[in-house]
């Protein structure tokens, strides 16, 4: 384990020790609450609040399949926001999975927009395939990723004090 850290430097690090999250975990929680963002964007703009939505999501069983879809991804975000060293066990528990959850909320989510094109043909084609460019992407880089992959096997420990 310690070959894995050999290209890293000291600013890589957290002030537990732990290797700073990879910009993948937030990457693909972005593309995955994308319904979570385009919603806390519309409530916040005092002009227009749904303007952003509306045209974003033309129909309104879009954006509740975006939210549905991102419910797994919120998931995440509260492990993420809990990994610390006196974390519950739960939390400790699911923090190797995390990746999984991750890899589980794209799939779901490009299901959902399969179901969108395919079932209820709210969406076209073309929209389809550029979901699934991206979440074959992201699911290729996050098997990829070897600081993922370190961060998913450290957890947060006390340090003692100086």
């Amino acid at each position: 384990m310690t070959n894995a850290y050999k290209h890293y430097s000291i600013e890589d690090f957290d002030h537990f020790d732990c290797l700073k999250l990879s910009k993948l975990f937030y990457l693909v929680l972005l593309f995955v609450l994308r319904g979570y963002i385009i919603w806390l964007i519309s409530v916040t703009n005092m002009r227009d609040r749904v303007g952003l939505m509306e045209w974003i999501y033309p129909q309104t069983d879009l954006f509740i399949l975006s939210l549905v879809s991102g419910a797994l991804g919120l998931f995440v975000v509260l492990i993420i926001s809990l990994r610390r060293p006196d974390a519950a066990p739960w939390v400790q528990k699911c923090w190797p999975y995390c990746r999984a959850f991750l890899l589980i909320a794209l799939l779901f989510d490009l299901f959902v927009n399969v179901a969108a094109v395919l079932y209820l043909q709210l969406l076209p084609i073309a929209w389809l395939i550029g979901q699934a460019i991206i979440v074959i992407a992201l699911i290729a880089l996050c098997f990829a990723s070897e600081r993922m992959k370190i961060n998913l096997v450290e957890f947060p420990q006390k340090l003692p004090e100086k």
